[in-house]
């Protein structure tokens, strides 16, 4: 089973589900267990939620959007 300070190495591969069955079995484990990691994750968890709900009801306008997309190389500049 993982320490506190493994744990919270794998907190955000955990809330992203990119941790293989084998190391979530062993976060979940720890979480059982461990008070002060357990509440750090479902406060982590719940600001990746809302962090999303308002991603998805927030529209970038079309201009910053191009700013970015310009930015990251997906758009060629004007």
């Amino acid at each position: 089973m993982y320490n506190c300070s493994e744990c919270m190495e794998r907190l955000y591969p955990f809330l992203d589900r990119e941790l293989d069955s084998t190391e979530r079995d062993e976060v979940r484990q720890h979480l059982d267990r461990c008070r002060g990691c357990s509440v750090r994750f479902r406060f982590e968890g719940n600001v990746l939620r809302y962090v999303g709900e308002i991603a998805r009801s927030t529209h970038c306008p079309p201009e910053a959007r191009k700013r970015i997309l310009r930015a990251c190389g997906r758009l060629a500049a004007d």
